[in-house]
């Protein structure tokens, strides 16, 4: 005789069970068989607690359908989704998904359309951003300039992961793939009724197999669009409009807040880690062919560049050189680190191999991402590099280190994050401060002697 599965009975009427304890279904009626099916007891006294995570048919057909009338009705107005998605405008499509999805996992929509209409003004195509040495579109026009057209294909390009490729697949070229961000986890765990943590990668495939499930599989990309649109705007963190829901009927956290639940309760809410303090030396350093600074042609000058690791926080972006420091530093301490970097990573030595023209501490700026507060302490130093740039690329090429030089006009063309950008603007009104100093102590000089 087989063994019933382990559970209890929840004062708010759920069930739990050793074999799926963080989620918390709707209770189920209990399934009377004759008594001549006893190997199936366990079975037919309460369904497996897997197949909660599973729609049913009639879910799956109900949802669909509701979801889409609601999203032709509603949805907003956005740039992107106004390419065209038919077949001449397929790349363009995918293009502008490509470039507005990467943009919505960092800002909220409104600030968005904005940061998307001036980014299309200025590469307005995969071709153009190609230019601006972007490596993921560089890849793309070297294999032949057309999109890749399925999210197995789309996931070999530098900087596209599941969700951004699960987006264009679907969107721009149709195919049956799910997408989820965090508003489709929200809908989604309020569907289920799934309190388990969302962050936990057990549970996070449990979400792109519910997504999964209920793709459309005749108008995929616009299904992925509004589920996200309804946990945007309606299935929201903190004041869902449970009233406004298209498919609210189907919503398991709903129910249970009939019997005194609470449907903000799901997803569950993750107690966010301290944010930590972390420091760190930036080296704007510029290579310049000149050995009077003086003297030196702006054009002439090009600033050096270090790709990121592929992963980690800001993964295979662009950055100026620089070095985690352990704690506050003195100056000493830090052109200490820094030219320990430079010396091991481009053979850089001032007694050697370069000559140090300047050499000035510029500023400090504060950057705060969600789990960490980044203070950096930015110094601008030139050098001249006997051997010229040659030389520096001779030297790097030995080692696994991605790096770049770039003059002013490319810098301004390349997709560089906003604290980078904050600290070359540090460095660009520096020498702009120190230019105008320096030409009216020249002024100065020359009028005391002409007395």
């Amino acid at each position: 005789m087989s063994k019933t599965p382990t559970r209890r009975t929840l004062k708010n009427g759920t069930i739990s069970s050793t074999k799926s304890s963080d989620i918390t279904p709707i209770k189920r009626k209990r399934v009377v068989k004759p008594k001549n099916t006893s190997n199936n007891k366990g079975q037919s006294e309460i369904e497996d607690i897997e197949d909660l995570l599973k729609f049913k048919e009639e879910e799956i057909a109900e949802i669909r359908v509701s979801l889409l009338e609601w999203y032709d009705k509603n949805k907003r107005d956005l740039p992107w989704r106004r390419l065209k998605d038919d077949d001449d405008g397929k790349e363009k499509k995918a293009y502008g998904v490509w470039v507005s999805e990467v943009m919505l996992q960092q800002t909220r929509v409104a600030t968005v359309i904005d940061y998307f209409n001036r980014w299309v003004l200025k590469w307005p195509s995969l071709y153009h951003l190609s230019l601006a040495s972007l490596e993921g579109a560089k890849k793309i026009i070297e294999d032949g300039g057309n999109f890749p057209r399925t999210v197995s294909s789309l996931k070999k390009v530098p900087g596209i992961g599941e969700y951004t490729a699960g987006a264009i697949a679907s969107i721009a070229f149709n195919e049956v793939v799910p997408v989820v961000d965090g508003n489709v986890v929200r809908v989604l765990a309020r569907l289920k009724a799934i309190s388990a943590n969302p962050k936990d990668s057990v549970t996070v495939k449990k979400f792109w197999s519910l997504a999964g499930q209920l793709v459309d599989p005749h108008r995929p990309g616009e299904f992925n669009q509004a589920l996200m649109e309804l946990g945007a705007t309606i299935c929201t963190p903190t004041s869902p409009s449970c009233s406004e829901c298209p498919i609210s009927a189907q919503c398991h956290a709903l129910a249970l807040s009939r019997q005194g639940g609470i449907v903000t309760d799901y997803p569950l809410k993750v107690v966010k880690a301290k944010q930590r303090n972390e420091f760190s030396a930036v080296c704007v350093l510029e290579v310049t062919e000149s050995h009077n600074l003086l003297e030196n042609n702006q054009k002439s000058r090009h600033c050096l560049l270090v790709k990121r690791p592929d992963g980690g926080l800001l993964a295979g972006l662009w950055e100026f050189p620089s070095v985690l420091l352990g704690q506050e530093s003195e100056t000493a301490i830090r052109r200490k680190a820094i030219d320990k970097y430079l010396k091991t990573s481009f053979n850089l030595d001032a007694k050697k191999t370069c000559k140090v023209l300047l050499r000035e501490e510029v500023g400090e700026y504060v950057h705060i991402f969600s789990h960490i507060r980044l203070k950096m302490y930015v110094e601008y130093l030139v050098i001249h590099l006997n051997g010229g740039l040659k030389l520096l690329q001779s030297v790097s090429d030995e080692g696994n280190m991605i790096w770049k030089c770039a003059d002013s006009k490319e810098l301004s063309s390349m997709g560089l994050t906003s604290g980078v950008r904050k600290v070359y603007t540090m460095v660009q009104q520096f020498k702009e401060n120190s230019l105008t100093a320096a030409t009216q102590d020249t002024k100065q000089t020359k009028s005391r002697k002409r007395r």
